[in-house]
């Protein structure tokens, strides 16, 4: 809830942090001369600098001691916006030397993306505060608006709200900003307002700015429909009726890119930038001079590996995140010459997740829908279209991608009439970091984020049936599974070897493509005891749904209940990721219906790095061999003697082998 009744002094305090953090930093960040497009820049001391927007002429700044806390705010607000702000905080952690604490205005869309974000990049000496921004929409909503941010571009006027009142000092950012120094610097600029902060402080006293720029906003609008600038008009026209509250700064602070510019008088050479400011709606379509040079600095840190930048600050006492310090010390453990150690390593390491990565419209809440669940990387991307066309219903997919191949693939959809036209595909990626695969924790992030209440967990490189979606959706509402009945619906897998290839309509039409070998069963060849519990002879003459037994190595593709048990991380690269997964269903006493119209093919393709490694290696196997042995020492622990033939088929497998 919004504070109400804050007592005066309370009141004068909060309109200092608004004059700091709106008229001060505020306007040399966002502001806008109507004729030139260069940057207001604002202080509340004189003129520091001996004439206009002379950067090669500012004054030797004094630096707050090292290891002081930097305070930065920002207004962020759906899927665009949430993109945006890695962007900006690569730039900023990029060059900063001291801690800094976010405090993130967000909706719901852009909460939950950062909050994840966040909480798996594990920066040291970073701390982020959420804020709710539906608080600050009333007192803005009454003023129209017809810049392209809406109401949350109106609500820098209205941030001293929310943000907590013992911040003395904050900068105020746009989510489409890329710094090019320190943002101590900017900080910095507060050292200067010491004399002037005791004589405002004695003005302020009977001083009330939110009616301040209510009154003038108001005046304003009886001669403009409508604000086009947002904040920007109202702020311009409170410095208009009180010129005495700014001063300029240089705007070398504030390099705006939009159409009408003449950014270059703001810099003498490339070394003199300080924020790039990409406040045209074309962003970085813009054409402007210069405008190259931008745009490729912008890019380096588009594509630069966020995980770099977990670096601790040296010399300041580092504040880690949750966990970090554990996470640490479990690494410094490791035995780097134990022959599984890539293994070992893997399970440890913390992945940067961005969920929701494009813009994701849910479909509307269905008692018996189902998301299919999938993970894949930059080599299997190929493979969307077509399961697109397939798959009628809600997807939820994790991949797994440096920061270059996201922006690739964010390129990739946008091109794509079939993937750009899907709005209940929900993506998710998963920053690369590793030598090994991590087919479960990517798995593990796609099934958290589905938000139907049946998930089909599925792979990348299977195609499942035209009719598929709708057939799930009968059967589930069919068997009445919700909570009466705990259960794992087989999909039936099949395989070709052939690249083209004429998927069929029907049962009928793939059964006749088996008996004339064109299909296969799934790894009949290969890893047969992978699906032979599905007991693929039944299911051609199978009218209704079956049960079947667990068996050791099974690992069918499944429709199971969204709170199913999670997959297992430990099990990175190839191998048994699947199979330990369908055991601890089995554990949990979930019975296994096959379906008997149900289908879904797989495609062939090269294989990955992984399953070479594993054919390959002897090492690998003995290292999966030893993660099976762990997993079922697990369930021994979890389940007792019922987990005892699990390892009794474990035993039996090696045997064979």
């Amino acid at each position: 809830m919004l504070p109400r009744g804050r007592p005066r002094a309370m009141g004068v305090a909060v309109l200092l942090l608004l004059l700091l953090l709106l008229l001060v930093i505020g306007f040399f960040l966002f502001g806008r001369d109507p004729e030139y497009g260069l940057g207001t820049t604002a202080t509340l001391d004189g003129d520091l600098y001996g004439g206009r927007n002379r950067s090669a002429s500012s004054p030797q700044l004094l630096l707050p001691p090292k290891c002081e806390m930097l305070h930065v705010a920002i207004v962020c607000a759906g899927y665009n916006s949430s993109r945006e702000i890695v962007t900006l905080m690569k730039s900023v952690l990029f060059y900063r030397k001291n801690p800094l604490h976010l405090h993130l205005i967000t909706d719901a869309i852009a909460r939950n993306i950062l909050e994840t974000l966040f909480r798996t990049w594990m920066v040291p000496a970073l701390v982020v505060s959420f804020y709710d921004a539906e608080e600050l929409k009333p007192l803005v909503s009454w003023i129209p608006n017809k810049h392209y941010s809406g109401l949350y571009g109106l609500m820098k006027l209205v941030l001293p709200r929310i943000l907590p009142l013992s911040l003395a000092r904050v900068i105020v950012l746009d989510t489409d900003v890329t710094f090019s120094s320190d943002i101590v610097e900017l900080w910095a600029f507060f050292g200067h307002f010491s004399g002037v902060i005791l004589l405002w402080l004695d003005r302020l006293q009977q001083t009330d700015w939110e009616q301040m720029w209510k009154l003038t906003a108001k005046r304003e609008l009886l001669s403009l429909t409508a604000t086009s600038l947002a904040d920007q008009d109202i702020f311009n026209a409170v410095i208009k009726e009180h010129p005495e509250l700014v001063h300029p700064l240089p705007c070398v602070w504030n390099v705006q890119l939009s159409d009408h510019t003449l950014a270059e008088r703001c810099y003498l050479e490339a070394a003199d930038l300080k924020v790039i400011h990409w406040n045209s709606p074309k962003k970085l379509r813009v054409k402007n001079k210069h405008a190259e040079f931008f745009r490729n600095l912008h890019l380096t840190f588009l594509g630069y590996d966020g995980k770099l930048l977990r670096r601790e600050l040296f010399g300041c006492p580092n504040q880690f995140p949750p966990g970090a310090e554990q996470l640490q010390q479990a690494l410094a453990q490791l035995d780097e010459e134990e022959p599984c150690f890539e293994f070992r390593q893997q399970q440890l390491t913390v992945h940067r997740v961005h969920i929701t990565f494009l813009s994701h419209q849910p479909p509307p809440p269905q008692p018996h829908d189902v998301t299919l669940v999938a993970q894949l990387s930059m080599d299997r991307l190929q493979m969307l279209e077509a399961l697109c066309r397939h798959w009628s219903g809600p997807m939820s997919l994790a991949l797994y991608l440096t920061d270059a191949e996201a922006q690739q693939f964010l390129h990739f959809v946008e091109m794509s009439p079939v993937l750009s036209a899907r709005k209940d595909v929900a993506y998710h990626v998963v920053y690369r970091d590793g030598p090994l695969y991590p087919v479960n924790q990517l798995r593990n992030v796609a099934l958290a984020q589905a938000l139907t209440p049946y998930v089909f967990l599925s792979d990348i490189d299977f195609l499942p049936a035209y009719s598929l979606y709708d057939y799930l959706r009968a059967s589930i509402e069919q068997l009445d599974l919700g909570s009466r009945r705990k259960a794992a619906l087989v999909v039936p897998a099949f395989e070709t070897l052939h690249y083209r290839f004429s998927f069929p309509n029907s049962k009928a039409e793939l059964l006749t493509l088996l008996d004339a070998g064109s299909l296969h069963t799934f790894r009949y060849h290969e890893w047969p005891q992978g699906h032979a519990s599905t007991d693929y002879s039944r299911w051609r003459e199978a009218q209704a749904p079956y049960r079947v037994q667990w068996s050791a190595d099974y690992e069918p593709y499944v429709v199971v209940p969204r709170d199913c048990p999670r997959y297992d991380p430990r099990f990175v690269g190839f191998g048994w990721n699947k199979v330990a997964h369908i055991i601890e269903l089995d554990a949990q006493e979930y019975e296994f219906l096959v379906l008997p119209e149900a289908f879904s093919i797989h495609l062939p393709h090269a294989p990955s790095l992984d399953i070479s490694r594993f054919r390959s290696s002897p090492t690998y196997r003995d290292c999966l061999q030893a993660l099976k042995e762990e997993f079922h020492q697990d369930l021994s622990r979890r389940y007792g003697s019922a987990a005892l033939k699990y390892l009794t088929a474990l035993q039996l497998s090696r045997s064979r082998a």
